[in-house]
């Protein structure tokens, strides 16, 4: 205890970390179970570096051809890359190995998913504004990454799966024009699979990557702290205000216990539930066709983009072959993430509105942007179904062509359609919500008043009932005004035609005035 108190003392007065623990341990942690998936997040991160670090001892990054000569016998005597040898000796012939790649892999997957669901909830409840757009665009970084990161431990092997998948992503790279060829040649070292791209991917798999992903969730972490957690409507909680538990000691023990949790539930489903058995694919050969084999789902939405384009989509332009079936994607995916990347602050153009927002919102409540994010989930969704199309047509007894042709209807029309459909739910909702806090809910219970009129009986809801329905701003169209030089710009008009639209069919909240009015005329 002595040892202790000494070395603790040392530290502190050359640091002066008592203040800083004091302070960050006063920070205050709502306790809504949807905060939950950012730290299911961080804890899949934390198993993916001990789970990976143990791997990095035995994994061979190279693409020197060796014999088999391990412990699974129908692969004994086959020549086949050293990474794809050292991979198998790794399944077969190291204690605690195919557990280990298991959690590595089921964690992975945890991390981009739990990475994706947090974000919508960020997105669908405006916890994306501002003090927060920087975070947001963190968030959408580290999602990034998450998928490079998924994809080159995926390529590391050398099987056929993975051989696939970088033979589709070299084809994308050549497609492009002028450069694609170079840009294959610096990435694989040669014809694919190159003699060097084992070797660069584990680099940015091992090295690179992992340290950007640290890196930005230091920023994300600090940038949660400063700027507070959002939370939602209820009693005593006002915008600066958090209710919840603080860091220290409440949190950080829930904390502890859920990452054994979600810890747990990795090594129980890496225990039972086989992924990524490369010793059935062997290794990697291009002749070969592997039908049924698919990406893993987060890729998966750039795969469905290529199967979507029509064939014939080339032209030349003197030597060059211009593929726009590949181009047209990968435009397309770009622009994609730009837009979710810069959400944030089309949203703060359109309204105009520069105040801080630490209140989170009921997706209900603002149904544009509601509306707007079940588009792009719907077409993302379509992407991610397209990689499966094959798969769609063999179970189901269609054609191929069939599910393709759905499938493109679906990515274009489909977003319009969850758009329109979301908007008019939300607004119902809203109408809903807004005749439940005037008049409370139905009771079925008929009574007759002494003039002789049947009526029903209402339940009056209670304070904290009609606070979550009513506690929500209500935002105008931008008025068009002139500027300064007294000009009306075409700038100025397309803000303010975005923001009538941003904001049409809008229920404005009850007010307090509305509700007395309502509690006077039932008395």
């Amino acid at each position: 205890m002595r040892l202790t108190n000494w070395a603790a003392n040392y530290v502190d007065e050359r640091t002066s970390m008592s203040g800083f623990v004091r302070e960050l341990g006063r920070k205050i942690f709502p306790d809504h179970w949807s905060f939950m998936l950012g730290e299911v997040a961080l804890y899949s991160f934390v198993v993916i570096l001990i789970s990976g670090t143990f791997l990095t001892f035995f994994f061979q990054p190279s693409m020197a051809v060796v014999t088999y000569d391990g412990s699974y016998a129908p692969l004994k005597g086959i020549q086949m890359s050293a990474a794809m040898s050292s991979t198998l000796n790794i399944s077969f012939d190291i204690r605690g190995g195919l557990l280990l790649r298991q959690v590595h892999h089921w964690a992975a997957l945890l991390f981009v998913a739990a990475i994706g669901l947090h974000m919508l909830r960020i997105y669908f409840t405006g916890a994306f504004r501002k003090p927060r757009e920087l975070n947001w665009l963190i968030g959408f970084v580290l999602f990034v990454l998450a998928l490079a990161e998924g994809f080159t431990g995926y390529s590391l092997p050398d099987d056929l799966l993975s051989g696939n998948g970088l033979r589709i992503i070299d084809g994308m790279i050549k497609g492009v024009p002028v450069v694609g060829t170079w840009i294959s040649y610096l990435l694989f070292g040669g014809e694919v699979p190159g003699t060097a791209i084992v070797g660069r991917l584990y680099s940015l798999h091992i090295l690179l990557l992992p340290a950007i992903l640290v890196v930005a969730l230091g920023l994300h972490m600090v940038l949660l702290i400063v700027n507070k957690h959002t939370q939602f409507a209820g009693p005593g909680r006002t915008e600066g205000n958090v209710i919840g538990v603080p860091i220290m000691p409440v949190f950080a023990a829930k904390a502890g216990g859920f990452f054994f949790i979600i810890f747990g539930v990795i090594m129980l489903t890496a225990s039972f539930v086989t992924i990524n058995p490369i010793w059935l694919y062997g290794p990697y050969d291009p002749s070969p066709i592997s039908a049924g084999t698919q990406p893993d789902w987060y890729i998966g939405f750039a795969d469905g983009a290529l199967r979507l384009i029509p064939p014939g989509w080339e032209f030349m332009i003197g030597p060059y072959t211009v593929s726009m079936n590949i181009l047209v994607p990968i435009l397309v995916l770009l622009v994609f993430l730009v837009l979710v990347a810069l959400y944030p602050f089309f949203e703060a153009w359109v309204t105009g509105d520069k105040r801080e927002h630490h209140m989170a919102d009921r997706p209900r409540n603002a149904p544009t942007r509601t509306a707007i994010g079940a588009a792009g989930v719907t077409f993302y969704a379509a992407l991610w179904a397209a990689a499966s199309s094959d798969l769609i047509a063999t179970h189901f007894g269609l054609t191929i062509e069939g599910v393709i042709h759905a499938i493109q209807f679906a990515t274009i029309a489909g977003p319009f359609i969850a758009y329109f459909v979301t908007k008019r739910i939300c607004i119902g909702l809203q109408k809903k919500d807004r005749e439940i806090a005037l008049h409370g809910y139905e009771s079925g219970r008929i009574v007759r008043l002494p003039g002789g009129e049947y009526v029903e009986v209402h339940e009056q809801l209670s304070d904290y009932e009609r606070w979550k329905l009513v506690s929500f701003d209500d935002y105008a169209p931008i008025m068009l005004r002139p500027d300064k030089q007294g000009r009306i710009t075409a700038r100025a008009r397309f803000r303010a035609r975005m923001s009538r639209w941003f904001f049409e069919y809008r229920i404005a909240p009850v007010s307090r005035t509305e509700i007395e009015a309502s509690s006077h005329g039932s008395h």
